[in-house]
């Protein structure tokens, strides 16, 4: 009898993480999608891993969605934000800078904020960045990632900037397979942790 009562006990913690994770990946679908609302005059492409070579597939995704909304909105300021982790020869800000250039873009209308080694950290040093270079940073933004990144990316932003601001988002395509399928299981529990510890 008690064994029965140990197996059922079991099977009903194991359900109630199941409906909790797909909450949260609900949650993360929902959010990955493009939002553009006022009119954003600076633009923060967040960091992802890179390679020996040049940034990652995640990574490119993320420039080349940023370069696709820059045809239109040339005369944007544009944060590339991420540092320079432990497996990589230089900082993502730098690939990222390297990228955009040698795709057109201007670079006296790029900033680099390459210190942070994780999103809440993204956010926090570039609105530190523009405030020391003078930008409003209540100003209309829009923010490139990942599309299974936003959801994460939004609840931050408001940590990070309160309530006083206009958030607009461009969700990048995950064109590498694997690495999709393994960023739509990870993000629901980083999700998790972030809403507990990055305050």
């Amino acid at each position: 009898m008690k064994k029965k009562q140990w197996l059922r006990a079991l099977l009903g913690l194991l359900l109630a993480v199941l409906l909790a994770f797909g909450a949260l990946l609900g949650a993360v679908l929902y959010g990955a999608y493009d939002h553009i609302q006022g009119d954003p005059q600076i633009m923060v492409i967040l960091g992802c891993q890179i390679n020996p070579w040049g940034p990652s597939v995640l990574l490119r995704d993320r420039l080349d969605k940023a370069l696709d909304y820059l045809e239109d909105h040339p005369d944007m300021t544009v944060v590339v934000s991420g540092g320079q982790g432990p497996d990589e020869h230089i900082s993502e800000a730098q690939c990222m800078y390297d990228y955009l250039t040698e795709h057109g873009v201007d670079e006296e209308q790029i900033l680099l904020e390459d210190r942070s080694s994780n999103t809440v950290e993204n956010l926090r040093y570039t609105m530190g960045l523009l405030a020391d270079e003078g930008y409003d940073t209540t100003a209309d933004m829009v923010v490139v990632s990942n599309g299974f990144h936003l959801t994460r990316v939004r609840m931050l932003w408001s940590r990070v900037c309160g309530g006083d601001y206009n958030l607009s988002t461009l969700a990048a395509p995950s064109s590498h397979v694997p690495s999709r399928l393994k960023m739509y299981i990870r993000e629901p529990l980083a999700l998790v942790k972030s809403f507990v510890f990055d305050r």
